[in-house]
């Protein structure tokens, strides 16, 4: 009991100094604050005193007035000097805007000169592949309007009647203009298309100097001339084509199957080819022939070489060329184009 006694009596003293200390510690801020607000509250007298003999002019305010009045005019001026900034950065925004602004007009104006230079090429495009499509017998009507080009725009180039300005009406040019290609790209896929027939018929049919390198010159026409032998006149069947010496490479002048490789007494070394559209060469007085019987060459390919054999005067190609049971002249077919 004793102890337990003690023990209450040591929590007693414990709580009874924390609340004289608690006590003491509010009372001090109380009295700090009661300090404080008089000090605010002090009245203060400010004079303007002139150094003319005008009149002295005062009045009377406290510390709390005053601070909070210096607080406001530090908070105005403060305003101000941000603002002021913040003015300044919107006004150099605002100018690197305007540099933009006049940059990209200029790329605009320059893209309206790149586009007005594309539809004067559209124009002479469209007017040269009409004439190309009329030559070769192709119908040229498509969407595409043929009347009025007097304008600089694609409106106008295609017959449109709608009117639009700025960057719509660039778009609907481009639009137009990608329509208009697109329709033009099926009259020249049959443009190719007939190129490659016409380069299929010009490999097929006998069109080619039949000497390579298209060296060599015509010693004797086609039709009537004198034998340099007999001297009688005579229908000469082909062209004797020399180069003045043997041993020059002969090629097919056009693709074929070889039909013949023989001698004989009179054309001497000898190869026939047959080509398509019942056409046949012969090439005559070779020296030495490198193709055989069946077998099928191209146009340009080496078949002999030049040679004296049979009866000539000197080394030379006779060269003949028969559709069917005809003979024709090959001077007709020779200058379609040389051999390379």
């Amino acid at each position: 009991m004793a102890k337990t006694r003690h023990y209450k009596k040591i929590e007693k003293n414990i709580a009874s100094s924390f609340m004289s200390v608690l006590k003491a510690g509010f009372s001090k801020i109380g009295h700090f604050f009661v300090r404080f607000f008089k000090i605010c509250d002090s009245r203060l007298t400010i004079m303007i005193v002139p150094h003319s003999q005008s009149k002295v002019v005062n009045f009377q305010t406290n510390v709390f007035a005053l601070c909070f009045g210096i607080v406001l005019i530090i908070g105005i001026i403060s305003s101000f000097i941000y603002f002021n900034r913040q003015a300044a950065g919107s006004s150099a925004e605002i100018s690197r805007l305007m540099n933009e602004n006049r940059q990209t007009l200029a790329s605009l104006d320059e893209l309206r000169d790149e586009n007005n230079n594309l539809l004067q090429t559209a124009k002479r495009f469209q007017s040269s592949l009409s004439q190309s499509l009329s030559l070769l017998g192709i119908d040229s009507s498509s969407s595409v309007s043929k009347a009025s080009m007097n304008d600089s725009d694609l409106s106008s180039l295609f017959d449109t009647k709608s009117q639009v300005t700025g960057s719509t009406r660039e778009a609907t040019d481009i639009r137009q203009l990608n329509s208009y290609l697109e329709n033009a790209v099926q009259p020249i896929e049959q443009i190719g298309k007939m190129l490659e027939s016409q380069g299929t018929l010009f490999t097929d049919i006998p069109n080619i100097w039949p000497i390579r390198g298209g060296i060599g010159h015509v010693s004797m026409p086609f039709g009537q001339n004198m034998h340099p032998i007999t001297g009688q006149w005579y229908i000469h069947k082909g062209l004797d084509l020399s180069t003045w010496r043997s041993g020059d490479p002969i090629v097919a002048t056009a693709n074929g199957q070889v039909v013949s490789v023989g001698y004989d007494f009179s054309f001497g070394n000898f190869v026939i080819i047959k080509h398509k559209h019942g056409i046949y060469t012969r090439y005559c007085h070779m020296q030495t022939a490198r193709v055989k019987k069946g077998e099928f060459v191209s146009q340009r390919q080496i078949i002999g070489t030049i040679g004296n054999t049979g009866i000539t005067t000197g080394p030379h190609l006779h060269y003949e060329i028969h559709i069917g049971s005809d003979v024709v002249d090959p001077a007709k077919y020779v200058n379609v184009k040389l051999s390379k």
